[in-house]
């Protein structure tokens, strides 16, 4: 690499990761935040949900327009404001005097990310090619999950020892590396081709179509489905999302080009997004919750379970990306998957009765899990480590590769707003099964029992503790309807895994990359038939 290549990889990793980072870190601090913060206009539940998912909503919601922004006025003077603002607003977090406002400087937060996530990713692609652009999504593969990995236990960390405000603080001096590293070094890159005007009036049907899924999905699973507000949010998101194309067709210069989707392997990438991220942030989500609500493992221990994904997703993400510039993504987009599915089958044979780890950091013997933990949960989650290893960063460079760097932002941003809208629709769909599968059994196994009583389904609910004053013969009947429910969930994702592993077999055959009509490879494009190629 230049001195150029290695500041601005510098940079795109950054930018990334303190997003990413910012959500793990802030999760692990709302308890404190929920003590500490006075709060008037909104209930302590209320603004905790907002604060956690108010900056999600707004993320996924402008990823669109912050892509195609970054394509069309440049995408280092784009990511640079995005940084800035990034760092402004986690000072204004930091401050902040009560919840409300603090959900208010959370949203602006998720505002500014938005314009580094597609960024990171469009500043890569145009900055490298081929085995390199291949082997630098591995890079920053493996470098961004390694911070994400210590995240929760900074958080708990800085949160236990400083302040829930430190939270925030520390992306202070990761800000300003990366803003010294885009400034001092990066080159500017945009679409050179751009003629016309900003396509303002898609930019806003864009925000509306993945603002409403992603705000009527988060809204929806916070308030159990009870709230009509979730499902007036996705249907306006839906009826967006089905116009979108074809506002599309008859603007002049359109914000995202349909042109994007002739290309099979774009096309199929999101496909498999939609499918391989659903499974993974669904499963990650129940096994949270099963390994704690049910097993009763403690918090520091449930976090622990996931430590030897992270490792192995850093330590093999570089040596995978650099192999599938070489021999091209497919086997891995098809293997993957399939291991990840391999795990979560493992997983849906965990018994109720497995032993749970009770690790405290304050008592270093606890921090061994017992045997049976080890045999029941271990062998899941390095298939599943291994797996998600083998997907990253080949899914990210054949994205990057499919399409012309011109596009590159918003190809990127497309590809950000389907994994992260589809992952809670997802979950809506599952919890669904999940849930039937939870009352159903509890009916079976307690004769006599309403499954539909709303006293019941307040003492307990699917892969969740029971309340105290529960009686004793439901809570055992809940505890073993909640493992089938997870193993029903585990299943589910394992079927979502297994798909994914199958449009990638069937639709990355042939070429890598198909040319867009009437254009070759654009400057600095890598050629079609020289990464990628199965």
């Amino acid at each position: 690499m230049t001195t150029t290549q290695r500041w601005t990889m510098v940079a795109a990793i950054l930018g990334s990761s303190v997003v990413f980072l910012d959500g793990t870190i802030v999760n692990v601090a709302l308890p404190k935040i929920g003590e500490t913060l006075p709060a008037t206009l909104v209930s302590v539940l209320e603004g905790q949900t907002y604060v956690a998912s108010g900056y999600l909503a707004t993320l996924a919601a402008l990823l669109i327009l912050a892509g195609a922004v970054a394509d069309y006025y440049g995408r280092r003077r784009v990511f640079a404001i995005g940084l800035a603002g990034f760092g402004i607003t986690s000072m204004l977090c930091a401050f902040a005097p009560n919840l409300e406002l603090l959900s208010l400087f959370r949203v602006l937060q998720g505002a500014t990310g938005a314009l580094l996530v597609p960024g990171s990713l469009s500043i890569i692609t145009a900055t490298f090619d081929g085995e390199a652009r291949a082997r630098s999504f591995g890079i920053w593969a493996a470098s961004t999950s390694g911070l994400l990995l210590f995240g929760p236990i900074i958080g708990g960390v800085l949160v236990t020892a400083v302040s829930w405000r430190a939270a925030f603080f520390i992306n202070a001096p990761l800000v300003i590396l990366g803003l010294w590293a885009t400034l001092r070094h990066m080159e500017e890159t945009r679409d050179e081709s751009a003629t016309g005007r900003f396509d303002w009036l898609g930019a806003c049907v864009a925000v509306v179509a993945v603002g409403g899924l992603a705000f009527g999905a988060i809204r929806g699973e916070a308030q159990h489905w009870g709230d009509l507000t979730a499902f007036g949010a996705l249907g306006i998101g839906a009826v967006a999302t089905l116009g979108f194309p074809f506002l599309m067709t008859r603007r002049p210069n359109p914000l995202v080009p349909l042109e994007l989707f002739r290309s099979r392997v774009f096309t199929v990438i999101n496909v498999s997004t939609l499918l391989i991220y659903g499974a993974l942030y669904v499963s990650v989500y129940f096994q949270t919750l099963f390994l704690q609500g049910v097993l009763g493992y403690t918090p520091v221990a449930s976090g622990m379970i996931g430590v030897p994904t992270g490792i192995l997703l850093t330590v093999l993400s570089t040596r995978i990306g650099a192999l599938a510039g070489r021999i091209g993504p497919r086997p891995f987009l098809v293997a993957g998957p399939l291991v990840m599915a391999a795990g979560l089958l493992w997983m849906a044979r965990i018994p109720s009765n497995s032993p749970a780890w009770a690790a405290d950091i304050a008592e270093p013997a606890s921090l061994v899990p017992p045997t049976g933990a080890l045999l029941d949960v271990l062998p899941s989650v390095l298939a599943f480590g291994v797996g998600i290893s083998l997907v990253v960063a080949p899914l990210t460079s054949a994205l990057m590769s499919s399409v012309a760097v011109r596009f590159a932002g918003v190809a990127s941003a497309i590809n950000n707003a389907v994994s992260r809208v589809g992952s809670p629709l997802m979950s809506a769909i599952i919890f669904i099964v999940v849930s039937g599968t939870f009352y159903s059994t509890l009916a079976a196994k307690v004769p006599g029992v309403d499954p539909a009583s709303p006293e019941l389904r307040q003492m307990v609910q699917p892969i969740n503790p029971p309340k105290p004053d529960t009686p004793q013969e439901v809570r055992e009947a809940g505890r073993a309807a909640s493992t089938d429910a997870f193993h029903v969930a585990s299943i589910a994702c394992a079927a979502l895994l297994v798909a994914g592993a199958a449009v990638n077999y069937v639709g990355l055959r042939g070429e890598p990359r198909d040319a867009l009509p009437g254009e070759g490879p654009a400057a600095g494009d890598p050629d079609p038939g020289s990464a990628g190629q199965a």
